[in-house]
């Protein structure tokens, strides 16, 4: 089974990397919509993620989300392929963890998110995904919905998708996954 995941991660990382075009749109007014729905009036918190290596770029959604009085956080890498979210601001400073990703200060307030959006190396139409490998998402996803419902949105382009994308016990399904086109969910 990791060797599956192992080459099809390979070649779809090549593939992002290869296709990778900053001038694709997303259309984040349908996750919009689904925070609405889900979450009407209440004040609500989303995480994002720090784009690298040729992900779906979304800082731009959570600035606005910021703008709107959405609290906001990004990931922090702990010790044991723990990943903790850590309140940020958009205008607050960044620092490079072990991988050269920057997280917010370790210090900043924890956060338990009510919408996680997930970066993807590749994802099917089960709404499976494929990461990095290390099982940082799927850890930090199983221990959070221990306290609370929360909705995860993969983003990622479409070309990123896959017939599929092999599972095991340890990984985490999304909730949704949004692409350049269109926004996929369960039926």
């Amino acid at each position: 089974m990791s060797d599956d995941k192992s080459s099809l991660r390979k070649k779809l990382l090549f593939k992002r990397k290869k296709l990778f075009n900053n001038n694709l749109t997303f259309n984040f007014e349908k996750i919009i919509n689904l925070i609405n729905k889900n979450f009407e009036l209440k004040k609500i918190s989303v995480a994002g993620y720090y784009p690298i290596n040729f992900e779906a770029n979304v800082l731009g959604f959570l600035t606005k989300l910021y703008k709107k009085g959405i609290t906001i956080g990004l990931p922090i890498i702990k010790k044991n392929y723990e990943m903790k979210f850590k309140k940020w601001k958009p205008n607050q400073s960044l620092f490079l963890n072990k991988y050269g990703i920057p997280e917010p200060k370790k210090t900043n307030e924890t956060l338990i998110p009510d919408i996680i959006l997930v970066p993807l190396v590749a994802y099917d139409k089960k709404l499976n995904r494929l990461g990095y490998g290390a099982g940082y998402y799927d850890r930090a996803l199983k221990k959070l919905s221990t306290h609370k419902k929360i909705i995860t949105i993969g983003v990622g382009f479409s070309f990123q998708q896959c017939e599929n994308i092999p599972v095991d016990k340890n990984d985490h399904a999304l909730d949704y996954i949004l692409n350049e086109k269109k926004i996929i969910y369960k039926n």
